[in-house]
């Protein structure tokens, strides 16, 4: 029986990716909904059990892809790879209602863009602290800190090797899974109890899977005003990351 399991896995390998996802997910929000009540939403509890199960997977193999490099799970790997990451920012580009978006007005703009830029200062800061001197490198993490999509597409538009572009999928990680515990947290004290100020929120915070899980342990129906704004972070610094950002940087530390 456990051949045969095998076998499938391997022959449908990317079936089973989706499916050993979607166990996951399973468990994290079960466990989200029963041990934290709901505080602390089931995507940071995925998160933080997905990072631990490629740790293992890279001990246990002794190789570079975590689970992937386990045969059985090796369609994590496709899963997890440029390919569906593009498609995934495509498909959420095309369910924004532009007549919505204009709803945000002038404060969604300026969220926006406070958004994009003191994140992306945070990074670079950061990884010129950490011993990174180099345009490509600091621009590649302080991109990651925009969101942990940005991240590697800067990177692979600079020309980043493999360990700075991790460094940013895990600045952009560690960012989301802030955000989903912290919202719960600081939501009354900040007056984050309606549409508009959703909109302001996720224009600020910038990662759409840490605004959405945090506002959904907080008001489910704030969930699509804060995703709203979150959700252009990923375009808009995808296209500034490796040109503009890229050149200021380039432009200071030569």
């Amino acid at each position: 029986m456990l051949h045969m399991l095998e076998h499938v896995f391997v022959e449908q390998s990317l079936v089973a990716a989706f499916a050993v996802v979607g166990g996951l997910m399973l468990v994290s929000n079960l466990a989200g909904k029963r041990l934290t009540r709901g505080r602390i939403h089931g995507s940071a509890i995925a998160i933080v059990l997905g990072l631990a199960l490629a740790s293992v997977g890279g001990l246990v193999t002794g190789g570079k892809r975590g689970l992937a490099d386990i045969p059985a799970l090796a369609g994590i790997g496709l899963m997890g790879g440029a390919m569906l990451r593009d498609f995934a920012i495509v498909a959420t580009a095309f369910e924004v209602d532009v007549i919505e978006a204009r709803r945000a007005g002038l404060l969604g703009v300026i969220a926006l863009a406070l958004g994009t830029i003191l994140p992306f200062i945070v990074g670079t800061l950061t990884a010129f602290a950490f011993g990174y001197h180099d345009a490509v490198s600091i621009t590649t993490i302080g991109a990651g800190a925009i969101t942990y999509i940005v991240g590697p597409v800067t990177g692979a538009a600079l020309g980043a090797d493999s360990t700075v572009m991790a460094l940013s999928i895990a600045t952009g990680v560690t960012k989301a899974v802030m955000v989903m515990v912290g919202t719960p947290l600081v939501a009354r004290l900040i007056g984050l109890d309606n549409p508009r100020s959703a909109m302001a929120y996720g224009g600020l915070m910038g990662t759409v899977s840490g605004v959405a899980g945090g506002l959904a342990a907080t008001d489910p129906k704030l969930v699509p005003y804060g995703a709203l704004t979150a959700t252009f972070h990923t375009g808009i610094g995808c296209l500034v990351g490796p040109s503009l950002f890229f050149l200021i940087v380039r432009a200071m530390v030569g």
